[in-house]
């Protein structure tokens, strides 16, 4: 299949998430949801019962939006800067942290175009660090040589480093996490990749290349490499999030400029066999994960029997999903709760 846009640019424009506000009608993440339950609280709640349960073009300028996520990193923990070498960015610490205790790591990988901040914006994680104890930073990818130098991480053949750049992100995120280890008391077991569009095929990469340093990856709307590899130096979790209605990272698949990526289902079906699990994925129940569509719209497939200690693969299909879904309330609650489930053994 080939990429409906027939060239990166109009890749990019689907994939970019924008810069600013979430569309009206969103309320950001935060210690309330809708019905005033802590996402603590919906979480559990949907977990017991076994799970049953269009995007909107978002623009402000680039001050805005890291005025704004600066202001919510504040308001959620303690907001504190650090440097692995191409500048200073936030690190956001939960409030009472003293490092008597290691706290789980999570680094957020932005879309295509966008930085840090603005995918925390979207996502809201941050604002969960103080509920779930965990300490997460967003860096920025480099601004590309293209018009408007969008930022970008160099992560597959499909994408998106799209000017032939030499570029080593997989080095710089490596490093990243070093730079945060060595100042803060970080939990070895519990290294956690969350990336979005390209953030998501560079957080396929990392678990690859990266395996002995990361416990679990979620990767929404990205890809892993098309082909088979060879299983890599240890197992990882892998959770796959796709929507069916994607048109710019194709749930069944695609290609951009003739770089091939695989689907969303043979995405995961790579990572269940690196991990050695066996028997097939099996159907796990329902989520809402958007808020634009009805009910529980979303199906979650589960690679977990037979893998190697450490390693599993799960799928969130959501039906109709877009790229940049309109996230519920629940989303980026449950997939903390996933990540912080899928420590290394």
């Amino acid at each position: 299949m080939t990429h409906p846009s027939g060239s990166p640019l109009g890749v990019a424009r689907e994939m970019s998430l924008g810069s600013g506000p979430p569309p009206a009608g969103r309320r950001r993440l935060g210690s309330l949801n809708e019905t005033g339950a802590s996402p603590v609280v919906v979480a559990r709640v949907l977990r017991s019962h076994s799970y049953r349960g269009e995007n909107a073009t978002m623009r402000t300028t680039a001050t805005a939006v890291v005025t704004v996520a600066l202001l919510t990193w504040a308001g959620s923990g303690q907001a504190q800067t650090i440097d692995a070498g191409r500048g200073a960015l936030p690190v956001t610490v939960p409030a009472g942290y003293t490092g008597d205790v290691a706290a789980p790591l999570i680094v957020l990988l932005h879309t295509y175009g966008n930085t840090g901040a603005g995918q925390d914006q979207y996502m809201g994680l941050s604002a969960l660090a103080d509920t779930y104890g965990f300490i997460m930073v967003a860096p920025d990818g480099t601004p590309s040589a293209g018009a408007g130098n969008p930022r970008f991480w160099h992560a597959s053949t499909a994408c998106c480093n799209w000017e032939g750049e030499d570029l080593d992100d997989v080095g710089y995120i490596t490093g990243l996490i070093d730079t945060v280890k060595a100042k803060y008391s970080i939990d070895e077991k519990r290294v956690f990749i969350l990336g979005h569009s390209n953030g998501a095929f560079m957080a396929h990469r990392l678990a690859y290349e990266r395996s002995t340093n990361i416990a679990a990856i979620v990767s929404l709307a990205g890809a892993d490499e098309m082909g088979q590899r060879p299983a890599p130096d240890q197992p990882i979790h892998v959770l796959q999030i796709h929507g069916t209605g994607d048109t710019a990272i194709a749930y069944d698949g695609g290609e951009i400029q003739g770089n091939a990526y695989p689907s969303a289902t043979r995405s995961v079906a790579n990572w269940a066999e690196r991990n050695g699990c066996s028997g097939g994925g099996v159907d796990a129940g329902m989520l809402d994960l958007d808020r634009n569509l009805d009910g529980m719209e979303s199906t979650i497939t589960r690679h977990a029997n037979g893998c190697k200690a450490g390693g599993s693969a799960e799928l969130w299909t959501i039906a109709d999903g877009a790229h940049l879904p309109d996230l519920s309330e629940h989303f980026t609650p449950l997939v903390v709760e996933w990540l912080l489930g899928h420590p290394k053994p």
